[in-house]
């Protein structure tokens, strides 16, 4: 299965059926017509085609409103569940989820990206199928590259030999028969930020800054990916410094050098301090160190400043930070700060510039979503 092309609204619809179902926001015909908007002949239609593809049953009939009692509708988890993995250097998540979308189980399993796509996919199937069970309806993916939802697979990616151009959907799809979904990790680390905080409307940005930076943008409630897949990609926009500092892209002073964990501990070393990991600058930062602090908030206050762009230009609900660096106050409060200095008010009259909720289960519940998507587009 690839990334899923733009759809037509029927298809919104049904998907807004099944999340204001699974989030128990609207339990009848009634009500999800009343919450939609819309005619309820139109829900009617698009709640059957889900009740005779199986995401959706009847539960019996709710109470009566001085008409006939109606009958309540919930994600109809007897029929199935999806299967998700989260592919990083050396380990791979995964993830058993219902039809809600919601996170029953994870697991973990170590992996070396670095030995090619058949080795590594491979192994995640072995794990997949003492994981899984025979009720699977389909499987989403994480990878942590630029995808091309044409192939299923990463187009240049760093530090993945072989993997350019392999169809990682086509792969797991051949071996257990279901549908799979394939993305970038920023993008669905996005959309499950974006459905658990927002649901299926509004628009939002993530953006994970940790050892490196990236982002997904959300619009609507799915995800936004450009022309070539690279929507997001703010890692490599060029700051003003006064230091000279080579990007691993080729170019100098792109965020990424200074906003992130990577760059903080680069700076300190500079200054003199034995750090080696970004957690142990966001300690020295926790501890009061004077010039930690000041690096941290430095980071911020570069990410803020380039974020104040996206954010007149875009005009998102929310801005969600994760990534070890979100867990830094001074980092928080110095996006926030140059965020709403640099932006119009009216930009900023109702945004939410908040830590991120979901941590490391982000990518994987977006990873069912996506493919959640996808089964829902397919019904009739």
């Amino acid at each position: 299965m690839r990334t899923p092309p733009e759809t037509g609204e029927t298809d919104v619809t049904a998907q807004r059926i099944l999340d204001l179902v699974a989030r128990g926001q609207a339990r009848s015909r009634t009500e999800l017509a009343s919450a939609l908007g819309l005619a309820a002949s139109t829900v009617g239609l698009r709640v059957q085609s889900l009740v005779d593809t199986g995401l959706l049953r009847e539960s019996g009939a709710g109470a009566s409103s001085g008409g006939r009692r109606p009958r309540l509708l919930e994600i109809n988890g007897g029929q199935g569940e999806v299967l998700t993995i989260d592919l990083g250097g050396g380990h791979a998540r995964l993830g058993r989820h219902g039809l809600s979308g919601a996170l029953v189980e994870t697991a973990a399993l170590p992996i070396t990206l670095a030995e090619g796509p058949v080795p590594t996919l491979d192994a995640v199937a072995a794990a997949l199928r003492e994981f899984g069970s025979s009720r699977l309806r389909g499987i989403g993916v994480s990878l942590p590259g630029p995808v091309n939802p044409e192939i299923g697979g990463v187009e240049q990616p760093s530090r993945m030999p072989g993997w350019p151009g392999y169809r990682v959907g086509d792969h797991l799809s051949d071996v257990f028969g279901v549908p799979v979904a394939v993305d970038n990790d920023a993008n669905l680390a996005a959309l499950g930020e974006h459905r658990v905080r927002l649901g299926t409307r509004r628009h939002s940005i993530t953006v994970k800054a940790g050892t490196a930076i990236g982002s997904g943008i959300i619009v609507d409630g799915r995800v936004h990916r450009g022309a070539t897949s690279a929507a997001g990609d703010i890692t490599h926009t060029r700051i003003d410094s006064d230091e000279q500092v080579p990007c691993s892209c080729g170019n100098i002073n792109c965020l990424e050098t200074v906003a992130s964990g990577a760059g903080v501990v680069r700076q300190l070393r500079q200054a003199g301090y034995d750090v080696t990991t970004t957690a142990e600058a966001l300690e020295l930062a926790r501890a009061a160190d004077v010039t930690a602090t000041g690096l941290v908030r430095s980071a911020g206050t570069h990410l803020g400043q380039v974020l104040s762009g996206v954010v007149n230009f875009f005009n998102p609900h929310a801005v969600f930070l994760t990534g070890s660096m979100s867990s830094s106050e001074p980092f928080l409060a110095a996006v926030r700060s140059r965020v709403y200095a640099s932006c119009h008010p009216l930009v900023t009259q109702t945004l939410r510039i908040e830590a991120a909720t979901t941590g490391a289960d982000a990518p994987l519940l977006g990873a069912a979503r996506l493919v959640l998507d996808e089964l829902t587009l397919a019904a009739p």
